[in-house]
């Protein structure tokens, strides 16, 4: 990686603020809380941080609801919290990336309260309005994503608005070219602050069919669960309208088109779509005037992590988007983690061996703060909760609660080295053991295979940006080349399995080995090839 590529292959830390480290006492996470804490993340080997939403918002949807774009929620701090927090991160060599949400704003920001008041007013076709069908009704059947119609009456306007998230996220109008200019001087704002680049929040969500079609019904049999869960009747389309729109590229390209004046800056979107994916993904990352890299939820579903999954899901990306390139996650702040979600709480083996895959596969990688821990998802009571998708759905679906408990630091007290009051999420006593202080005292422990694991992959720039080749799933084991001098096995089962290295290769000392030709049950290899 150079100093302007290195998001390519490059490792991104994920902060929760929320969760990760109070400083005042309040049970909140804050960016001071963070700064604090940066040596610890520096010292995982990752590239960078991501820091999920910090700006100033009602908290409907704990900073997914932004309310001013240009200034700090006093909940987490100040802007010269924030300065300090990029300075510190800049000295330990990490870059900081920021999660943009561009597609919705809180309707507590000036421009929909502006926009609320009509024809007249200056931001009028901000956000998307529509009057109802003659017989009262919304003016199509698009759903949102947390459950009911995707739209909302106002009496002021006497017209519907659209949100595909919470009725109080009202969605911006992208077809408003002033609105794409407010939005592209966002991004300036905090790029003229140091920030190295960003994480688009929804971005297959910016544009709606202006024509507000109606989105045909999906078949049962081709529901997926993976965005939303299965209680939810977001599941029972096929979402042709409501997102996906061709004339996002357009958007997105003046997005980069402005990063590209600074240097080493870099973008990865979320798409969020259970059918079209991956293909979007190829859209959006093809070529090098849109976005550097974004991810789908393929890695991020229910769906059991196996040879034959991965394999395809590698080889659809390259047919796609052979010059595109991947973001890859196993968990993040809105799935169930992975060590639940995969079952593997109870397996460290095969918790090592997921770690490893993701970091091996041709792409960059996010890490979900406390997922080099082993955290499983955390049992929030009902009494507890926060989320309100959890509420919505409780209790077929619990919501994202238990994947933004606050990080265990310590195992000494309940509050496990988070905070000095009561934290907004009360801390699992299963996660107590599994602490960071805990497992920097044993070598053998998870977190302690992560740093290792990032230290092999540094000395091996094979695995950070080099091509995949030959790639196959046999029967469990999952196979591939890296920049044609590296072969790389895993075996993605609890039996152990055959392997037949390459003629001549050299199993890497630093790597797994193979006795006998066979992969221990979740074990990998690494080997160098014969004549590289």
């Amino acid at each position: 990686m150079t100093a302007n590529n290195w998001w390519r292959g490059g490792v991104i830390y994920q902060i929760y603020p929320r969760s990760f480290q109070d400083s005042t006492g309040d049970g909140r996470g804050d960016l001071v809380g963070i700064t604090q804490r940066l040596p610890y993340v520096a010292s995982l080997g990752v590239d960078g941080i991501w820091i999920s939403p910090f700006f100033k918002s009602p908290m409907k949807d704990f900073g997914y609801d932004v309310s001013d774009y240009l200034d700090i929620d006093p909940s987490f701090g100040n802007l010269a919290d924030f300065d300090a927090l990029i300075a510190t991160a800049h000295d330990l060599g990490l870059k900081v990336m920021i999660d943009l949400v561009l597609s919705h704003t809180s309707d507590q920001h000036p421009w929909f309260q502006d926009s609320k008041q009509g024809a007249g007013a200056d931001k009028s076709n901000w956000y998307v309005w529509a009057d109802p069908k003659p017989d009262g009704n919304p003016p199509n059947n698009w759903l949102s994503i947390f459950g009911g119609p995707a739209w909302h009456w106002d009496g002021k306007r006497q017209q519907y608005y659209l949100h595909n998230f919470l009725a109080a996220q009202p969605d911006l109008n992208f077809h408003e070219p002033a609105v794409q200019d407010a939005l592209l001087n966002v991004a300036r704002f905090w790029l003229d602050r140091g920030v190295d680049g960003f994480r688009l929040d929804t971005i297959n969500f910016y544009f709606h069919d202006a024509q507000l079609r109606d989105n045909p019904p999906l078949a049962p049999a081709d529901r997926n669960s993976s965005i939303a869960p299965a209680v939810n009747p977001y599941n029972h389309q096929n979402h042709l309208y409501d997102k996906n729109q061709p004339e996002n590229l357009v958007f997105l390209e003046r997005l980069r088109a402005l990063m590209d004046q600074y240097e080493g800056r870099a973008a990865v979107g979320e798409v969020g779509d259970a059918q079209y994916g991956l293909e979007i993904v190829a859209q959006y990352t093809k070529g090098d005037n849109r976005v550097h890299m974004c991810y789908a939820f393929d890695f991020l579903s229910p769906e059991k992590l196996t040879a034959d999954k991965t394999a395809r899901v590698l080889t659809e990306f390259g047919d796609k988007a052979p010059d595109g390139w991947p973001c890859w996650a196993l968990s993040n702040h809105d799935v169930i983690r992975h060590a639940t979600r995969l079952k593997t709480s109870d397996n460290a083996a095969e918790r090592r061996l997921h770690a490893a895959l993701l970091l091996s596969m041709r792409g960059s990688a996010c890490i979900y703060q406390g997922e080099e821990l082993g955290l499983g998802e955390a049992d929030v009571p009902f009494d507890k909760l926060q989320d309100p998708y959890g509420i919505e759905f409780w209790p077929e679906f619990k919501g994202r609660d238990g994947c933004r408990t606050p990080m265990v630091w310590t195992s000494g007290n309940d509050n496990a080295g988070f905070s000095t009051g009561i934290p907004w999420l009360p801390v699992d006593p299963a996660h107590l053991p599994l602490s960071a202080e805990a497992q920097e005292k044993s070598p053998d422990s998870l977190l302690n295979f992560y740093r290792h694991f990032m230290a092999f992959r540094k000395s091996h720039p094979a695995l950070i940006d080099g091509e995949i080749s030959k790639l196959a799933a046999n029967d469990t084991v999952l196979s591939f080349q890296r920049g044609g001098d590296l072969f790389c096995a895993f075996n993605l089962s609890d039996e152990s399995r055959p392997i037949s290295l390459p003629k001549g290769a050299q199993v890497l000392a630093s790597g797994f080995a193979a006795p006998d030709n066979t992969l221990a049950p979740y074990g990998a290899v690494f080997a160098r090839l014969n004549g590289a």
